[in-house]
């Protein structure tokens, strides 16, 4: 079995399983099975699997068939030029939260602390943390997660402090210059419409918010005050239509701004303390 023939297999395999982009999906598996670039592949279409390739190739195909995520079957994805790792515990970070660095840089660049609530893989983190000079602390209710977003600050080089904790409630008060966030904002009455890669395969603590989807954006908000220091940035992902609940959560707060994705879509939310 060559490379190319491989190709050619596993791709036919994906598209009749109707996988999104089934030629560049087979190439990252192969090549997580080859433990090679992608670019080997272009250079040596005529290479021979070994037999422990071909069959480790044939497992991760059957897992992507199943409607297993490719980052989860490769335990990696890349989040603002940055390799992170990922298991089922963490949510696969997003292109669109990268809106929330970019926000969250432009609206308190000389912010000193910084807290990424709900850190899942540690991106937001890590990417600030790397960004910038200033001490950033992660929280996450989940154990699991935590453990995630630690090994990634350390493979990284990132010194990312990391607690788990519910939201804030072991964070020290007035700790925080600027705080971030991508929460769970997903309504428990809209699981049944999610991709089934989604629904079936992501941490459901990292996806759902109650029944509204409002849950946890009512939970940091309440908090914020008492962790950010006066005159602090709170910065969040806003969710398909979660806009106008936010905003007027933020009544009361400074300088609210509505940040939009390539797309046009509200994506974040940043917000000063009054």
């Amino acid at each position: 079995m060559t490379v190319l023939t491989a190709l050619v297999q596993g791709t036919r395999l994906l598209e009749d399983a109707h996988v999104a982009v089934p030629r560049l999906t087979a190439e990252v598996l192969l090549s997580h099975a080859l433990h090679r670039e992608r670019v080997f592949l272009f250079a040596h279409p005529e290479h021979e699997l070994r037999e422990v390739e071909w069959l480790h190739y044939g497992r991760y195909l059957h897992d992507r068939m199943g409607g297993k995520p490719t980052q989860y079957i490769t335990q990696k994805t890349e989040f603002y030029g940055r390799e992170f790792r990922v298991t089922q515990d963490v949510l696969i970070p997003r292109p669109e939260t990268e809106h929330v660095v970019e926000t969250a840089l432009r609206a308190a660049p000389a912010a000193c602390t910084i807290l990424d609530v709900g850190t899942g893989s540690g991106a937001l983190a890590v990417t600030l943390r790397l960004e910038t000079s200033a001490a950033v602390r992660a929280s996450d209710i989940s154990l699991a997660a935590a453990r995630v977003a630690s090994d990634n600050a350390r493979r990284l080089g990132a010194l990312v402090d990391v607690v788990v904790c519910d939201t804030m409630s072991a964070i020290a008060d007035g700790s925080a210059e600027l705080i971030v966030s991508n929460p769970p904002y997903v309504p428990l009455s809209q699981k049944e419409g999610l991709q089934k890669e989604v629904r079936d395969w992501e941490p459901h603590v990292a996806l759902f918010a109650g029944d509204n989807g409002f849950e946890v954006y009512d939970r940091i908000v309440r908090a914020a005050p008492r962790v950010l220091r006066p005159g602090g940035w709170l910065v969040m992902e806003l969710g398909f239509g979660t806009r106008d609940y936010v905003v007027r959560l933020l009544s009361g707060w400074k300088e609210v701004r509505i940040e939009p994705d390539l797309a046009g879509i509200p994506r974040v939310i940043a917000a000063r303390m009054s």
